[in-house]
Parts: C-alpha cells; sequence; structure tokens
C-alpha cells in the first residue's frame, strides 16, 4: 500500500483552505431520493423548492389527459459552500428527465439561460477599465418570463405525491 499522506500535504495551505478541503471529505451529496430524505437538511431545500415553484405558479396539478404522455422528474442535489468553506447551504432543483419527450411532438426546441464567454469577457474588460466593483451571487430561484406554448404533463416527485394527493381529492 501506498500512504496518501506520503505523497500529499496539507501544510502549505491556508486554515481556511484546509478546512473547506476537509468539508468536502465530511459532507456528502446524496445521489438517490432515499438518501435525501433520510436527512432533514435536504428534505428541507427540497420542501424550500417546491415552495418557490409553487408560488411562482410554475404548474398546475391536473390529471393525465387520454392520449398524453408523462414526463418523469428527479431530484439533483449540490451543496453551496461559503468562502471560508463552511457550508452556505444545501441547494435542490427539480428537473424534467426530457430523454421521455420525442423532438418534433413534445417540444420544439430547447433553451439554456447561459451567458456567452465574450459577454462576461466584455463585463469584466469593461469593470477593469472602469475601475467598477465586480459581485457574484447566486440566484436561488431564476425563472424565465416568457410562456412555454406546448402542453408538458410532469409527473410529481414522489416525495411530493403523499404530501399533495390528498388536497388534490379534497375539492
Amino acid at each position: 500500500m501506498y500512504p496518501l499522506a506520503n505523497y500529499l500535504s496539507f501544510k502549505n495551505f491556508s486554515p481556511t483552505h484546509k478546512a473547506f478541503l476537509t468539508s468536502l471529505n465530511t459532507t456528502t451529496t446524496p445521489t438517490t431520493l432515499s438518501e435525501a430524505l433520510s436527512d432533514k437538511k435536504w428534505t428541507q431545500a427540497m420542501d424550500a423548492k417546491m415552495e418557490a415553484l409553487e408560488k411562482n405558479s410554475t404548474w398546475d396539478l391536473v390529471t393525465l389527459p387520454i392520449g398524453k404522455k408523462l414526463v418523469g422528474c428527479k431530484w439533483v442535489y449540490t451543496i453551496k459552500y461559503k468562502v471560508d468553506g463552511s457550508i452556505e447551504r444545501y441547494k435542490t432543483r427539480l428537473v424534467a428527465k426530457g430523454f421521455t419527450q420525442t423532438y418534433g411532438v413534445d417540444y420544439m426546441e430547447t433553451f439554456a439561460p447561459v451567458a456567452k464567454m465574450n459577454t462576461v469577457r466584455v463585463i469584466l474588460s469593461l469593470a477593469a477599465n472602469y475601475g467598477w466593483n465586480l459581485q457574484q451571487f447566486d440566484v436561488k430561484n431564476a425563472f424565465l418570463c416568457g410562456e412555454i406554448e406546448e402542453e408538458i404533463y410532469m409527473e410529481l416527485p414522489l416525495d411530493m405525491v403523499e404530501k399533495k394527493l390528498p388536497t388534490l381529492f379534497a375539492s
């Protein structure tokens, strides 16, 4: 065996960087829903995301019309860290399993709201030349203002079915 300590040293890292590297080894990101549901921090993050999606009227709860296909969904988990290496928050995203859709039938185009690298370079250049202060931030919930024209029927996330079904049939 070749112990990692023979080849790797933390002695040249700052205390903050050491703390960050240590936290990477002690925190785990769930890969399955059952793993996430066993940890209160992740369930709170999923609940907060669902509240934000509902508050923004992202969807309407309806029964699936005959002849329509359901698009699956899944949770994606990420840990956001502060500059000092401590955990800022547990971030979750609910994503559609787009591979269940067929181009031309279920959707006509795709779009990803990402800044082009040339735009980033121009902003950095302007900031450097004019002495502007730049700040980076993470948008907790980003939504596009546009409406989609296609009807998409996405299944509820498994963890939310139990919470939502009683309210669906109560009315």
